[in-house]
């Protein structure tokens, strides 16, 4: 941003009456960079490669990595986007293959990579290759892959570039046909790793494990290098996905440009006067406010990144951008990037905007990792991300041609969001979240000690890889028919694959959705997703063009979809309710009760809406979809009806306000809880049976539970403060996206009562003091609390 001071530019641009209020701003000062001389140890041939690209001297984080590694110690290197982490794990698995002669293929020297996302593998096996090394022959291997170059890579490559997902289903269920690469293997770089972490984490911690053994099996014992952006403790981190002792390197030796961090709420000074259920759909005025800023940064010549937490605010922010940049002819210059997209369509909008011919992008996190785009000037984020980690990791997105950058937060439709732009030194001023995994979550474990044994037999000393719950487990999956126990060990005994019975993203297999009549594939969405994005009626959007949805066919596993604007957007209407199985920890105080344990959550798409623009509903239609039932982990609460009397909320308010409260405490857990408010969910009822009271309950959207839960029982007294004191002082009358409603509702927002809703909430603060006296017996049903 040579041509714009940041500050200077973002007031400017911000400060049109009734549009935005800048609530923050703050000056990230640069640093300079401390370096070291490149390794002795670096053979010739790769010290001038690296040479050629202007590398001659290293950061002090790349030297310490990279000796680490060497000298065959498990690393993770945990510095800021932009830090040149690639060079600190690439140099010392560089080194080695260059040594390699090539005599023969039972002694080739190999390495793995594993990244979130093909696009990022994709952008790595490029920067090796551009390094122009003869003798290492580097491919990626995805599902995109053709058949006979499959083959050639698993004959002849020396860095295979891939993801978990790959490994999980091709590599390590084929072994046999890998034994080369698996005989030769010395590094496996896992990058991105802070992407691993809850049910998805905790599976790719069984994959690890399951590919040592596998290694093993060939005699390799490979060193593992993983790179994060800055998490806390990452040391543990790293070792709880692969099982071993890691060391740290966290000291950014890198040289960072100023960066200008703006905190907006969208919302003008004006209160509020909408009323529950109007406002349905996802940040609407933070993703106009966001089009309209991405439209002005890129008439400047600020290259500029959006991002936008779901498909459709992708496609909102693009299309209004475009729409306003049409006016000057350069809509052409704003495109949309999300997952979902066809491979092709990925790489052509990355490609369009590393050589300059887009300016603006809006973008869901599917570019949040990794891919090394340089000159962007700006990023704008719609909504809180999730984290402080993937704030900074977006934020780092700009600026990585050592200008200064700007970084604006605009504040969605959210409890959260509205908090943190009011309160931003919980955002600045704090650490970044530990990542947190289960690696002995049972319902993750259980099927990966499976395709364990189908790999390679289960013995009991393995026991020392996956942990002492694997014994217990494999008997239990002996029982069940799926293990044959013998002396050795245990042993798969059906013919079909089990690893192709799990997916490591905990959403299911995938429906393809289908243009009619021309049959082009438009893209893909997870299973437990389709029942409410591609129901049969909805109005799906892909790249800024609407289609309507004419059949889902769940079996088959096809949605297709006809071109055309009807003037109306979908939304699906859910029922949902729980069963209480087990009590893992209760508190009462008073006429207040809580729980934290494990439930089962019943929900099905119902019904959906069709809404025109202006939000006015123009009829609801029924749909015929099945049940999706999840195990998982919850925090729940009950309070006497007595008590509620006493706080003024008779029987006909406890609906609407332990509703209100359900979804204002969704909202706010992720200030205590490592989680995307996207990845909780709610129940909440004015009797529940399995309680004999008033209950509300919040559990973990994962099977087995990802902690959330957990954390937001043992922090319940921060959580349900700061929930109560976002929807006491939203400037709202009767509730709004910003305190009480729920851009995932699945009735409507309706009832919500936002008044009884605070005194519900400080009912529940009546149990939760400074400190609290818990009671730790475990008790196998719930019983109804008194």
């Amino acid at each position: 941003m040579d041509t714009h001071d940041p500050g200077s530019l973002a007031a400017e641009l911000l400060a049109r009456p009734g549009h935005a209020r800048v609530t923050h701003v703050r000056i990230i000062p640069a640093h300079g960079a401390r370096t070291a001389p490149m390794p002795g140890w670096v053979p010739e041939p790769v010290r001038e490669a690296f040479g050629r690209q202007g590398v001659r001297l290293l950061w002090e984080h790349q030297a310490r990595t990279a000796q680490a590694l060497h000298t065959g110690r498990h690393t993770i290197l945990a510095t800021g986007t932009a830090s040149g982490k690639s060079q600190g794990y690439l140099l010392p698995i560089l080194s080695r293959l260059t040594h390699d002669d090539g005599a023969a293929p039972l002694q080739r020297r190999t390495s793995l990579y594993l990244s979130p996302t093909k696009a990022l593998a994709a952008d790595q096996a490029s920067r090796v290759t551009r390094l122009g090394l003869p003798n290492v022959l580097s491919a990626t291997y995805d599902g995109d892959t053709p058949t006979d170059e499959r083959r050639r890579i698993r004959r002849h490559a020396a860095l295979v570039l891939t993801n978990p997902d790959m490994l999980h289903h091709g590599m390590l269920p084929a072994h046999e046909a890998w034994s080369s690469f698996w005989r030769g293997l010395e590094f496996v770089v896992v990058d991105e790793c802070h992407a691993y972490r809850g049910l998805f984490g905790s599976h790719v911690a069984a994959v690890l494990r399951r590919l040592r053994r596998v290694a093993a099996r060939y005699g390799a014992d490979p060193t593992f290098a993983f790179a994060s952006a800055t998490v806390a403790d990452p040391a543990r981190h790293a070792r709880d996905l692969c099982g071993l002792p890691v060391q740290a390197v966290t000291e950014d030796g890198s040289p960072r440009p100023a960066m200008t961090m703006v905190f907006v709420d969208p919302v003008t000074d004006e209160p509020a006067t909408q009323g529950a259920g109007e406002t349905l759909e996802e940040s609407v005025s933070a993703l106009s406010r966001a089009g309209d800023l991405l439209a002005d940064l890129v008439e400047r010549g600020v290259q500029t990144v959006v991002f936008a937490r779901s498909r459709l605010g992708v496609e909102v922010v693009a299309d209004r951008a475009t729409a306003r940049l049409d006016r000057l002819g350069l809509g052409s210059l704003v495109a949309a990037y999300r997952g979902g997209y066809l491979p092709e369509e990925r790489r052509e909008l990355e490609d369009r905007l590393r050589s300059g011919q887009l300016r603006g992008l809006a973008a869901t996190s599917a570019l949040e990792l990794g891919i090394d785009i340089s000159g962007l000037d700006a990023v704008v984020m719609a909504g809180w991300p999730g984290t402080r980690t993937a704030l900074w990791q977006r934020a780092g997105r700009a600026g990585r041609s050592g200008r200064s950058s700007l970084t604006v937060l605009l504040a969605g439709d959210d409890p959260l969001d509205h908090y943190l732009v009011r309160h931003p030194e919980a955002v600045l001023d704090h650490p970044v979240e530990a990542c947190t995994l289960d690696p002995a979550n049972p319902y993750v474990l259980r099927p990966h000690l499976a395709a364990a044994a189908a790999e390679v037999p289960l013995r009991n000393v393995d026991a020392a890889v996956f942990g002492s719950t694997m014994r217990p487990l494999a008997d239990e999956l002996t029982e069940r028919g799926l293990l044959r126990r013998r002396r050795d060990g245990w042993y798969w005994t059906r013919q079909e694959r089990p690893a192709d019975l799990v997916t490591l993203r905990g959403a299911g297999s995938l429906v393809t959705i289908v243009e009619s009549p021309s049959g082009r594939v438009l893209g893909t969405v997870d299973v437990p997703r389709a029942d409410a994005v591609v129901h049969t009626g909805s109005v799906y959007v892909h790249q800024q063009r609407a289609y309507v949805v004419t059949r889902l066919d769940l079996d088959v596993g096809t949605a297709v979809v006809v071109a055309g604007d009807p003037g109306w957007r979908t939304q699906a209407r859910t029922a949902s309710s729980f069963d209480i199985i087990d009590v893992t920890r209760r508190s009462t105080i008073g006429a207040v009760t809580v729980c934290w344990g494990s439930v089962r959550v019943r929900r099905r798409v119902t019904s959906f809406v069709r809404r025109l623009p202006s939000s006015q509903v123009l009829g609801e239609h029924p749909l015929d979809l099945p049940d999706r039932v999840l195990n998982t982990s919850a925090v729940w609460w009950t309070v006497t009806p007595q008590a509620l009397q006493a706080a003024g909320i008779g029987d006909a308010d406890v609906p609407g306000a332990a509703h209100a409260a359900e979804h204002a405490a969704i909202g706010l857990l992720p200030l205590v809880a490592t989680a995307d408010r996207w990845d909780i969910g709610g129940v909440s009822s004015a009797l529940h049976p399995d309680t004999g009271l008033p209950t509300v309950m919040v559990y973990d959207g994962h099977a087995g539970g990802a902690g959330i839960a957990e954390r937001g029982y043992a922090d319940r007294r921060n959580w349900l403060q700061s929930t109560r004191q976002t929807v006491a002082l939203c400037r709202c009358e009767r509730g709004c996206p910003a305190c009480v409603q729920s851009p995932k509702c699945g009735n409507a927002n309706e009832p919500l009562d936002k008044l009884g809703a605070v005194a519900l909430l400080d009912l529940l603060l009546t149990e939760a003091p400074r400190s609290v006296a818990e009671s730790p017996e475990r008790v196998s049903k719930a019983a109804p609390s008194t």
